[in-house]
């Protein structure tokens, strides 16, 4: 099991707007623990992710889609049997869901975490997660 906190911080600005909806974004700083299933104990990671955002309409519930790249560090190079050949690697992350109002968000986002193959190994981890998050 994974367990992630985060916070985000809203980009005060709309990148692009039209008919259909409009591009915005947020900060995204989050820590994760990633448990290993086994008796070697859990990972650690910080990460830091810059997250673009497209709103679909312009109503209460809004469908959107979400896409980023940042930095994650790790405790050491491997989280249960995924080698990861450097503590230092990449977030990539991609999302859906539906914004609520004005402050709160449901959906689903993918995310991978690898070191681009600048170290070896590179095994990568996948994540998969139900979201909720709520503006305060």
């Amino acid at each position: 099991m994974t367990a992630r906190a985060g916070v985000g911080f809203a980009w005060d600005k709309t990148w692009w707007e039209s008919n259909t909806g409009r591009l915005t974004g947020y900060w995204d700083a989050a820590y994760t623990y990633w448990e290993a299933g086994d008796a070697s104990g859990g990972a650690h990671s910080l990460s830091f992710a810059p997250v673009f955002v497209y709103e679909f309409g312009s109503g209460n519930i809004k469908p959107f889609i979400e896409a980023g790249i940042g930095l994650a560090v790790f405790s050491g190079t491997s989280a249960g049997d995924q080698e990861l050949g450097s503590a230092f690697n990449f977030e990539d992350r991609i999302g859906a869901g539906l914004k609520i109002g004005e402050t709160q968000r449901i959906g689903i986002r993918a995310m991978h975490y690898s070191n681009a193959g600048i170290k070896q190994p590179n095994d990568g981890i996948e994540s998969y997660a139900l979201f909720y998050s709520h503006q305060i």
